[in-house]
Formats: structure tokens, C-alpha cells, sequence
């Protein structure tokens, strides 16, 4: 997270909301922002966004060319927690890295909010070279670009792992992953290869010269394959507005839409680069389709029948309850595994084995232990009742 489908949704806002903006000064950096200062400042210009995969180009255009300095593009990344927000400018959010101020009053300011810091953005109109076309906006080169490959490395690992790497499936996420397989009912580990092999005979069937046009689109329709599931799925979250760039705290109807990710029900084991993909629960055994040595994770875990209930205060209680709605750190990591697979690997000693920590049993309250260990002292000499 977030995943193409964001990305688009965030230039689609950019570009209806600032649209008839018209900006001015210079762009304000935070301190801790992951890019560059931007040597751009005019007293009248606009901005215009572009989405990519996972990478997101504002350009940044004098409204009068001739006086005003040259366009400046900048290539963002969002990392895990990314979002382009407008408000205020005497109401900047937390966590606003970059800022774009314009030029009514009172201004407002369009603002690159990242609270994680993983997000990230460079100067210049470039898009990442290591990345292969977008699978929304350039799909016919994207299916090109997998098929013509195939005989690549990468293609021997499992279809869930693959679905990751951005060189072939630019704008491909955890959770886009898990929903386009579950609708395919495609086991996860399933070597990828032989899953997309078999699309090129389909290619051909499809482009069967006795078939008509209207034949062929009720064909795509019906059977759709890997590939283009790979671009009709994120259209969806994009044509239903799941996400809304002016409330990103809203996952509502994000989650309604949700058949497998994070779903109650589904299965879920851990991919070898620690990643866990949810699929169906008849999707395949769990023990053929897991890779070797890769850990299973639980969903649940089940309480040991014969183990004491802790007395548990009232104030230890409400403790409990704050601390089950923070995330856990596992699952924190594990986002952060996605974003960092997305930059070179540095300081990774090779062929050490990460060992996954067992989940740590909850702490007792230091108010209960104290009264504990209080009631001990007092009942000691004490005569046992009769």
C-alpha cells in the first residue's frame, strides 16, 4: 500500500481539484522529506499530474512562459503511506514533506503527506528504468513485456512472487495480488512459468482470424486471463473511487470490495521473501503450495483450554484494549518488506536465514503484579483456612 489504483486516483485528484488552481512561490520541504529541494519558484504557474505504475510525475508549468522559469517535473513515490492532500496553509497536516502554496488568500496548500517516511520523490521527468510498463495505462506493452520474457529467471519462482516483481508488474501490490489469483482460483505457489506459458496458446485462439470482433471481446469477457485481470481488477478500485484522496483514513468500501485479502475464512501462508499471500481455502493444500522453508503464519491462534484465566483489573483491561487496535509489529515490518523491495537491497548478509520471533505472550499490568505480589506478603504465616 498504496498500490496503482491510488496512484491514479491521486493525479485524477490532483488534476480536478488544482486544475483551476493557480500556485505561486517557492515549494516548501520539511526538514525529514526523502527528496531534494525543488529549485522552482514563480509567481504564477499550475500543476498537472500523471500516474505510472507506482510512481506518480507533477510538473510543475508557468502559467506565462516567456517570464516565468521552465516546467519542472518531479517523480514521486509513496511508499507505504503516501497521499497528496489540500488544505489550509495555516493548517498543514502532520507529516507534510513537500509543499505547494497557492496563490488566493488565505492559501492553500497542496501537500505530500507521508507519516512512515517511506515515500519518496527526485527531480527531473524520468520514470525508474528497473520498472516495466504501467498495467492500467500501458497494458498491451505490459502483456508484451511478460510474455516476450518468459525464458527470464524471475519467471521460475512462484506466480504470488512474481506478481510482485515491478520489472514485469508495474503497479502490482499484496493485496491486487491476492485478489486477482483468488478470482482465478490459481494455487499461489504455483511456478510461474507454467501458469503464464499457457497464455500464449490462449493468444492464439484469440486471435483466431475466423473469429469476429464482437466474438473475440465476449471470448476476453468470459474467460479472462492472468494478465488481463492484471489491469481489469485495479480499474475497478479506480472506476468505483474506492479510495478518496480527501479522506484517506476512509477504507470503508475499500474493504466491502475486498473478496480474499485480509478476508475471515482465507488461508494465508508466507512467500520466501516473508510476504503473506491470503488465497482461497480450497485453493490447494497448504503444505504442497508453501515454499520450503518458508513460515506458515496463523491467523488465529487458539487459546490452550487448560490454561488459566488471569485475573485481569479494570485498568489493566482498558490497556488491552487500547493496544489491540495499534498494529502489530510483524505486520508493520512486513509492509515495510513490500517498499523496500522496490529499492536496492543494501547490508543483506548472504544466505542468512531471517528467523521469524514467535508472538510475544501479553504482558501482565505492573499494577497487577504489584498487588500480587502484595496479597503474597500478606498471607505469609498466615493460618490456611479450614
Amino acid at each position: 500500500m498504496p498500490e496503482c489504483p491510488e496512484l491514479h486516483l491521486a493525479g485524477r485528484f490532483i488534476n480536478g481539484t488544482c486544475g483551476a488552481l493557480v500556485f505561486a512561490g517557492g515549494v516548501e520541504r520539511s526538514p525529514v522529506g526523502r527528496g531534494p529541494e525543488v529549485p522552482f519558484r514563480c509567481e504564477a504557474y499550475s500543476i498537472s499530474a500523471i500516474a505510472r505504475g507506482k510512481e506518480l510525475r507533477l510538473t510543475l508549468s508557468a502559467l506565462d512562459p516567456a517570464a516565468g522559469p521552465p516546467p519542472q517535473d518531479l517523480v514521486f513515490r509513496f511508499g507505504m503511506s503516501g497521499s497528496f492532500r489540500l488544505c489550509p496553509a495555516a493548517e498543514l497536516p502532520r507529516h507534510a514533506h513537500l509543499r505547494f502554496l497557492t496563490r488566493e488568500s488565505p492559501p492553500r496548500a497542496l501537500c505530500f503527506v507521508d507519516p512512515r517516511r517511506f515515500g519518496s520523490w527526485r527531480l527531473g521527468d524520468a520514470w525508474q528504468p528497473e520498472r516495466g510498463p504501467c498495467v492500467i495505462s500501458e497494458y498491451q506493452a505490459f502483456r508484451e513485456n511478460v510474455l516476450k520474457n518468459l525464458d527470464d529467471r524471475a519467471f521460475d519462482k512462484p506466480i504470488c512472487e512474481v506478481l510482485l516483481n515491478q520489472k514485469y508488474f508495474n503497479g502490482i501490490g499484496n493485496y491486487l495480488r491476492a485478489e486477482i489469483l483468488y478470482r482465478l482460483k490459481i494455487p499461489p505457489f504455483e511456478k510461474a512459468r507454467t501458469m503464464l506459458e499457457a497464455l500464449k496458446e490462449q493468444e492464439m485462439r484469440k486471435k483466431d482470424p475466423s473469429l469476429t470482433l464482437r466474438k473475440k471481446v465476449k471470448l476476453r469477457q468470459e474467460n479472462p486471463d492472468l494478465l488481463e485481470l492484471c489491469h481489469t481488477v485495479p480499474k475497478e478500485v479506480i472506476s468505483a473511487e474506492l479510495f478518496d484522496p480527501e479522506h484517506s483514513d476512509n477504507y470503508a468500501a475499500f474493504k466491502n470490495w475486498l473478496q480474499c485479502y485480509l478476508v475471515p475464512g482465507m488461508s494465508s501462508l508466507r512467500d520466501h521473501n516473508g510476504r503473506t499471500i491470503w488465497f482461497q481455502v480450497g485453493a490447494g493444500e497448504p503444505l504442497k503450495l508453501s515454499p520450503k522453508g518458508a513460515p506458515r503464519k496463523n491467523p488465529q491462534v487458539k487459546a490452550d483450554p487448560e490454561a488459566p484465566s488471569p485475573k485481569v483489573t479494570p485498568r489493566a483491561s482498558k490497556q488491552h484494549r487500547k493496544a489491540a487496535v495499534k498494529p502489530l509489529k510483524s505486520q508493520v515490518k512486513e509492509e515495510e518488506k513490500e517498499e523496500e523491495a522496490d529499492g536496492p537491497k543494501k547490508g543483506h548478509a548472504r544466505g542468512r536465514r531471517k528467523v521469524t520471533a514467535a508472538p510475544a505472550l501479553p504482558e501482565v499490568p505492573l499494577g497487577v503484579r504489584r498487588s500480587s505480589r502484595t496479597s503474597a506478603r500478606r498471607g505469609k504465616g498466615a493460618a490456611p483456612a479450614v
